[in-house]
């Protein structure tokens, strides 16, 4: 019974809030992000991309913007550097600008739009 609630407006599920049909990032990993110190390891690194990739649906081109951290994660490559600082804090700032997605209605026609190149690639549910 601890584990069950009842006629909640807002519900809590694996990192996200649901309410009235809309998806939004839990505001406590928000917040863990903007908190998050310079990391100084690999594994600092990774845990950062780990928490910041869970979301990556909600930030659009999330993969060019953390292309310069994501290329610290190889081998011998860990050298922290302006580039990667300008990345860490524009993926910072862009988890807190965070849009409310709303779920799509089955009732009606969608389509996906699907684009990609050589740095990235991405699609747009219309």
């Amino acid at each position: 019974m601890s584990k069950c609630s009842f006629c909640n407006s807002t519900v809590e599920y694996l990192g996200h809030l649901i309410a009235d049909g809309l998806l939004k990032a839990d505001p406590t990993k928000i917040e863990a992000m903007t908190a998050w110190p310079v990391p100084r390891t690999v594994k600092q690194l990774r845990g950062f991309l780990g928490l910041t990739g869970y979301y990556r649906r909600f930030i659009a081109q999330y993969a060019l913007i953390a292309a310069p951290l994501t290329d610290l994660l190889k081998k011998e490559a860990f050298c922290w550097s302006p580039a990667a600082e300008e990345s860490f804090l524009a993926l910072k700032l862009a988890m807190t600008k965070v849009p409310v997605l709303r779920l799509p209605d089955f009732e009606r026609p969608f389509c996906v739009e699907t684009n990609a190149s050589d740095s990235g690639i991405g699609f747009v549910l219309l």
